[in-house]
């Protein structure tokens, strides 16, 4: 106990900490976003689109995480000159934040798919015999119904987002919890075992509230049928 209460007091690990969930908080945000657009391509009546929809999914979820902070860093940053501020902490956040974000909108797209199926085809028929067309039916009547089905598969995905977020540390975030630990592990090598407890203990209070909101929500929203 010793050990903990001396590593906190030598180092901000709730400020590590909270850089982690502003990376999560972002990357959810964007990835939402872009992952609704890569689903609405998914089921759009044009070929091209769902070709190109299709194709990104494959990619991404099959790249590692890693390469993709990586070559933020190398290849966005240092070779397409890519930047958004000319401080580097924050010009790295952000780098950081489009990784997680192309990585995530990826498992994000496929989650409401999932949804999607859930949904009775009769709604979209419907929707076409009322005239509506295929983005009126997509965001007013598919889409709403779709996210009451893909609560538990978007909850999973922001959970492993946030657990994502470490990697964080391969895009040159040098304030995130997995940077921290490995300073801390090198300064104090003694303490490994406080160490490696701080920080899943930190994980596990995180992640804990996500998965019982998930799971109330997924309960209080499922579509009784």
């Amino acid at each position: 106990m010793n050990d903990v209460l001396q590593l906190f007091s030598q180092y901000d690990i709730p400020g590590a900490f909270l850089v982690n969930i502003e990376l999560t908080l972002w990357s959810a945000l964007f990835s939402m976003i872009l992952g609704i657009v890569l689903v609405v391509m998914r089921i759009s009546p044009v070929s091209s689109l769902r070709t190109v929809s299709a194709a990104y999914v494959a990619l991404f979820q099959n790249l590692p995480l890693t390469i993709i902070m990586v070559f933020m860093v190398l290849g966005a940053f240092a070779q397409l000159k890519l930047s958004f501020s000319n401080q580097f902490d924050v010009n790295f956040f952000w780098l950081a934040v489009v990784g997680l974000t192309l990585y995530t909108a990826a498992f994000v797209c496929e989650s409401l798919r999932s949804g999607i199926n859930t949904v009775p085809l009769g709604q979209a028929e419907a929707a076409r015999a009322l005239g509506l067309s295929f983005s009126e039916s997509a965001f007013q009547i598919i889409l709403p119904q779709a996210f009451r089905g893909s609560v538990a598969p978007l909850g999973n995905t922001f959970i492993a987002l946030l657990k994502n977020s470490t990697v964080a540390a391969a895009a040159s975030v040098a304030t995130e919890s997995s940077s921290l630990m490995s300073e801390m592990i090198e300064y104090h090598a003694n303490s490994i075992v406080a160490i490696f407890f701080i920080f899943a203990m930190g994980y596990v209070i995180l992640i804990l509230p996500i998965g019982a909101l998930t799971t109330f929500l997924s309960n209080k929203l499922a579509v009784r049928r």
